[in-house]
């Protein structure tokens, strides 16, 4: 991964971080890692935990940021929440996995949240 795609990351990260925040959810991790893989954002509002994948993009020609998380990728986020339920969770808590998408061209960014985005069932 080159260092502006990197960076573009964590740039998404931030403000999906901030999105959320505002939105009353606490941060509980960034960027939990359970191997190779890791959840961008494990956030949580009141009795409910979302593991959030967050998507940045600088423009839309190649799809949107929400494309991108594709059958493969959910498979991995929801290996690695399992993880972290085992590790953290709780019986009395409900969980979910949200996808933030973060367009950014030029000065104008653009955030997208799915709640709920897809179950692993």
């Amino acid at each position: 991964m080159t260092k502006q795609r990197q960076a573009l990351g964590l740039l998404g990260e931030r403000i999906a971080a901030r999105w959320m925040r505002r939105a009353g959810w606490t941060c509980v991790a960034h960027r939990f890692r359970s191997g190779h893989r890791d959840i961008d954002l494990i956030m949580q509002r009141a009795h409910t935990i979302a593991f959030v994948e967050v998507k940045a993009r600088r423009g839309d020609a190649f799809g949107g940021p929400i494309a991108a998380v594709h059958y493969r990728k959910r498979r991995e986020l929801g290996r690695s929440a399992r993880v972290w339920m085992d590790r953290h969770g709780s019986a009395e808590l409900d969980y979910r996995f949200d996808v933030i998408g973060v367009l950014v061209i030029g000065q104008n960014v653009r955030v997208l949240h799915i709640e709920d985005a897809f179950s692993l069932s």
